[in-house]
This record gives C-alpha cells, structure tokens and sequence, in this order.
C-alpha cells in the first residue's frame, strides 16, 4: 500500500519534528537570552539546594532594589569580595543589567557595556548571577530590571559599584 504525502499527512509530521525538538530544549542546562560567554544555567540554583529561599525584598523602586541584589551577590561570593579599597588600575569594569521575573529568577542577562577584553571575567560574572538565582523577589514591583557595575581586580576578586568601599 502506497501513501501519498498530502498537506495534512505533512503537517502532522512537522508538528512531531517540532514538538520533539522543544521538548529537547526544554531538558537540560542552557544559556540565558543576552549571555556573551558560553556558562551554562543549572536546573536549581545553590539557594534552591541548601532548601531556603532568599528573604524578599522591599524595595520600591529598581534604584531601591539595587542594595538587596548586590547584597545577595556578596552573600553568594563571600570569598571573592574584595575588601577595602580598590587599586587605581582595575583590571576589568562591566555594567550589567539583569532581568528578573517576579520570584526572583534569572530570566535574561543586558551587557551595557562589556568588558571584552577579559572574555573570562564576562563568563564569571555571568556565572556569578546565575549561580545567585534566585534573588530576593522585589514584592512591591514584581519583576524588576537590576542594574550594578562590576569593578573586577586582576586577583579575580571584585567589588560592586552599589556597594564599593572606593578605589585608592
């Protein structure tokens, strides 16, 4: 018996072909929209693993909720905080915008500008937010847009801007 490819037959399997192909996207670690480097997400983040959730946060505005972010970075990154004052000559700054849902998740990444020559300090950063998700959910603006510049030392510890002690 012979079958003939009509339109319906023809839609049916492409309707297959796609839904196999989004179910396989949806599987495993993947990047976040507006990455430069190639870290990948991991399916819970260490805050989910250590089984508590980050203390919201109760700011009222992007500008307010800058603070709680950058607190929570530090909390993430405790060892590789630079203390004191920053030296004169930084090895790399990068101001970043970080998109996130109401909970507090990753949902996509903003370069404003990039430190491009340390693609290695672009793909820890990256790391470094992504590794921190969730942060605290903003729940008097719901999903809010957080933005903070990354002062990075040539000894791969770092300071905020929000919440820098200065430079020497």
């Amino acid at each position: 018996m012979k079958r003939q490819l009509t339109p319906r037959r023809l839609a049916l399997a492409a309707s297959v072909v796609c839904s196999s192909l989004w179910l396989a996207g949806c599987g495993g670690p993947r990047a976040v929209p507006g990455q430069l480097s190639e870290v990948k997400t991991e399916p819970a983040g260490p805050a989910a693993v250590a089984g508590h959730a980050p203390r919201a946060s109760n700011a009222a505005t992007a500008r307010e909720y800058r603070r709680d972010a950058a607190r929570h970075i530090y909390e993430a990154n405790k060892s590789r905080i630079y203390s004191g004052q920053l030296p004169p000559m930084l090895y790399a700054v990068g101001t970043l915008q970080v998109n996130l849902d109401a909970g507090g998740k990753v949902v996509s990444l903003h370069w404003m500008r990039a430190p491009k020559h340390a693609p290695e300090v672009i793909a820890e950063i990256e790391r470094s937010v992504l590794q921190a998700s969730p942060f605290p959910p903003a729940t008097r603006l719901g999903a809010v847009t957080w933005t903070d510049t990354w002062l990075w030392d040539k000894s791969g510890r770092f300071q905020l801007d929000t919440l820098t002690e200065g430079q020497q």
